[in-house]
């Protein structure tokens, strides 16, 4: 039992807290509600209210129980307050007023100065509740009476009766057999009572005695209806339907008649109330949970009413958010994927292996024709540029994406032109019958004419092509145009070296700089949203702990738990989608000369433009993507409606908005679906992988030195390119 009531006071705490949730005004229904039943849930006395309509004789019912006048009684309405009747050793009666006075009395005389209607038949605004005391067995089973103001009077008064009927565990309905169930009553019947969860009712007839015998059996057969109509929630076996003359039954237990307090009805109504207490006192709850179970309901609704609407505000909000964030997220992956694809061709192509093997040749031959300049500005300073614009534009996309920090230029600076000194011509000039060689100053400090310079150049060709182990002293036994040829090279090796240190090393550092640009930080959350969150918290909780608290004294409910709204937590975050780099130092430096013998033996010659390979191609369509999907995402972040929760349908994504209004238009689309090789209405991306597939079959890069196929692709891609775009807009 002690573990049941420790459950019924948590529950009238919770209903407590969500109440003052709710911040109803003191005056309100639902307010004096919930004060009542929370009092109620935790009061250990069964409660029975006699109610029913002024001078229905409720205050002479309760005398003739007690067995004397101890309340007033008067052929005008005189009870003007709720009269609760506790027992006690000796008959007294204590009233509290308003201000917290309290009021102690010997017997109930002081009841006629605060607990009866003054002159113009109101109650007294002044007094807070009003208790008497009276040595009675049936109230030593700790049971409370309750005398209620009559109804149908005052609207004061039934407002306190309605409040009052929620703290009674057994409502006696008192009737008057001369005017049975009037309008009035029937109303309260189904709103104060039923409406409320208040079933534990017994109909008791007065004034039955003032009628002939023949109208008492017509009154009698209509209680019984009336009876029979509610559907009391009452111990099997008892009625809810008896008889009572109050007035004779109080007279005859004044002048101990036991014959004519028998023949009043009273006995064996007393009798009916205390076994029917007897068996419902043990299980309070029963009749209690019920009027708990509707101003829970009440409350919960209301709790719902101020609930949604901010969680709904809120749930926007997170989601544009997270939307924004998402896309965010994306475009940064996206961008730092191709930036990453980027620079590794760039470290690639800066490493000294690759660029020996792909502008050594080159670079020589220019060397040995004094064309060097000319070289490193035409083609290798035009293939670097390339390489850094690839690499640059991502750092570009990143600032105009995220706002975050300036990319820096990616600066990588050229060394000095490579210097020759020429070895002194040999004694023997069998070898020389060319033109001698001129020795001049400035750039590479010499200059090879005629035959000699056309031997030097194919000398370097064929070093650079041929597997030749050359030994020092086989040195002597070389051509002087080879030995020429070997000092380009090697010249050439210690230029691109240097080249390939410094810019590696520029290359580092640029990209550990680029973690601050391809970033963003999370934004702020608006005040606004923040304080509703602080708003929305406990109004979640409260609800989700009533639900709880009902749950545990078997009450079920309708409505699911909140799921809790975690607050905003990204909040002055960055997100960046670079790993943290350890960098170690290589292995070997890339800026150590090798022996000309070795370059030789590991280089071939690049003396013609050759074709990409396909992977090239691929990835000249991958960055194409990339950029694709940047641009859309860009879309997204500027359209307001963008949201994580209104995504759509992927065959909606997928499919032409609208139709050609033209049969000019009709004819296009359907060409254009024809070269894709798709039938009509494909989706989009159906049409985007069909263009990707054939842009990797025509594309004019592969056939580089096949005049007649390159021409062909070239056509073949403009009407691709045409087709994709009449089908990606229509």
């Amino acid at each position: 039992m002690e573990q049941q009531y420790e459950s019924y006071r948590d529950l009238a705490d919770s209903l407590k807290s969500a109440s003052a949730l709710l911040n109803l005004e003191r005056k309100s229904q639902l307010h004096q509600d919930i004060i009542t039943i929370c009092n109620h849930l935790v009061n250990p006395s069964f409660r029975i209210a006699v109610f029913g309509p002024f001078n229905h004789g409720k205050s002479t019912l309760l005398n003739a129980i007690l067995g004397n006048r101890t309340l007033p009684i008067d052929l005008i309405p005189t009870t003007g307050a709720a009269i609760t009747i506790k027992y006690g050793s000796d008959v007294r009666t204590r009233i509290m007023l308003v201000d917290g006075t309290e009021i102690f009395r010997s017997g109930t005389e002081v009841l006629q100065q605060f607990a009866i209607l003054d002159g113009n038949r109101q109650m007294r605004k002044d007094v807070a509740s009003v208790e008497v005391f009276c040595p009675h067995p049936f109230l030593e089973t700790g049971v409370e009476l309750l005398d209620l103001p009559g109804t149908n009077d005052r609207d004061e008064q039934d407002n306190l009766v309605r409040e009052q009927l929620l703290s009674a565990d057994l409502v006696i309905q008192l009737l008057d057999a001369r005017k049975l169930m009037t309008l009035s009553e029937r109303e309260n019947l189904r709103d104060w009572l039923l409406d409320r969860g208040i079933k534990t009712v017994i109909f008791v007839a007065n004034f039955m005695n003032l009628l002939e015998p023949d109208e008492q059996k017509q009154v009698q057969n209509r209680l019984r209806f009336v009876a029979e109509s509610f559907r009391s929630e009452l111990p099997p076996g008892f009625s809810n339907l008896y008889r009572v003359d109050a007035l004779p039954a109080l007279r005859a237990r004044l002048k101990g008649d036991v014959a004519a307090a028998n023949s009043s009805g009273l006995v064996a109504f007393e009798t009916a109330l205390q076994n029917i207490m007897g068996i419902l006192q043990p299980n309070r709850g029963s009749v209690r949970l019920p009027r708990v179970e509707a101003i829970a309901s009440q409350i919960q609704f209301s709790l719902k009413a101020k609930i949604d609407p901010i969680a709904i505000e809120i749930k926007s909000f997170d989601d544009k958010q997270n939307t924004k964030i998402e896309i965010k997220q994306k475009a940064a992956n996206l961008i730092y994927k191709g930036f990453t694809t980027s620079l590794e061709e760039l470290r690639d192509w800066l490493t000294l292996p690759k660029l020996l093997t792909k502008y050594q040749a080159d670079a020589a031959v220019a060397l040995a024709e004094n064309n060097f300049k000319n070289w490193q500005t035409n083609i290798f300073q035009k293939d670097l540029s390339q390489l850094q614009f690839a690499t640059v534009k991502w750092l570009d996309q990143a600032y105009e994406f995220f706002q975050e920090e300036r990319p820096q230029d990616l600066l990588i600076p050229f060394p000095s032109e490579p210097q020759v000194i020429l070895p002194s011509k040999p004694s023997n000039t069998d070898d020389l019958s060319e033109p001698a060689s001129i020795a001049v100053g400035g750039g590479i400090g010499w200059f090879l004419g005629g035959p000699v310079g056309a031997a030097v150049v194919g000398s370097i060709s064929y070093l650079l092509n041929k597997n030749i182990q050359t030994k020092d002293e086989q040195l002597a036994k070389e051509s002087y145009h080879q030995q020429v040829a070997k000092l380009c090279i090697t010249a050439i090796e210690d230029y691109f070296s240097r080249f390939s240190s410094q810019a590696l090393s520029i290359l580092n550092e640029y990209e550990q700089k680029s973690e601050k640009v391809i970033c963003f930080e999370f934004s702020q959350e608006p005040l606004e949203i923040t304080n509703k969150r602080e708003i929305l918290q406990p109004l979640q909780n409260s609800f989700n702990q009533l639900l709880r608290e009902l749950e545990k004294v078997k009450i079920l409910s309708n409505h699911q738990p909140y799921k809790e709204i975690l607050k905003y937590s990204n909040t002055n975050r960055k997100y960046s989608p670079q790993p943290k780099r350890v960098r170690t130092s290589p292995q070997k430096d890339p800026g150590v000369k090798q022996q000309p013998e070795n370059i030789a033996k590991n280089s071939q010659t690049r003396v013609k433009s050759v074709s990409p390979r396909p992977e090239e191609v691929e990835a000249k369509f991958r960055d194409w993507e990339l950029n694709e999907e940047i641009g859309r995402m860009k879309a997204e972040m500027q359209s307001p409606d963008s949201q994580t929760g209104k995504k759509q349908n992927p065959t909606q994504s997928n499919k032409a908005p609208n139709q050609p209004k033209t049969q000019t238009e009709k004819d296009k689309i359907t060409r254009a679906y024809s070269i894709l090789g798709l039938q009509a209405n494909a989706s989009l991306a159906e049409v985007k992988q069909a263009y990707r597939t054939l842009v990797k079959k025509w594309h004019p890069d592969l056939f580089v030195g096949k005049p007649q196929l390159l021409k062909q692709a070239q056509e073949k891609m403009l009407l691709l390119n045409e087709a994709y775009t009449i089908l990606s807009e229509k």
